[in-house]
C-alpha cells in the first residue's frame, strides 16, 4: 500500500533530526553545538475508510486533514 492520500495526493515528507549538545548563551554557556544531522520521513496520517461515493461504497486511503475538512463522506 502506497503511503499516499487517494484524495489530495499528500505524501511521505523528508526533513532532518537535528542533535544539539551544550548550554544555550542565555543560561550561562558558550552555545549550542550540532553533533549530529540525520535524514527522516514525515509520514501522513493515513486511515483506511469506507468512503460513499455516490451510489457506491468503496475503501479508500485517505489522509486525516482530507478527514476533517469534509471532503470524503463515509458511508
Amino acid at each position: 500500500m502506497a503511503k499516499v492520500c487517494e484524495i489530495c495526493g499528500k505524501g511521505p515528507m523528508t526533513g532532518n533530526r537535528i542533535v544539539r549538545h551544550g548550554l544555550e548563551k542565555k543560561k550561562g554557556g558558550i552555545g549550542l553545538h550540532t553533533t549530529g544531522v540525520t535524514r527522516r520521513r514525515f509520514l501522513p496520517n493515513l486511515q483506511r475508510i469506507r468512503v460513499k461515493e455516490g451510489a457506491r461504497v468503496s475503501t479508500r486511503t485517505v489522509c486525516m486533514s482530507c478527514l476533517k475538512a469534509g471532503k470524503v463522506t463515509k458511508a
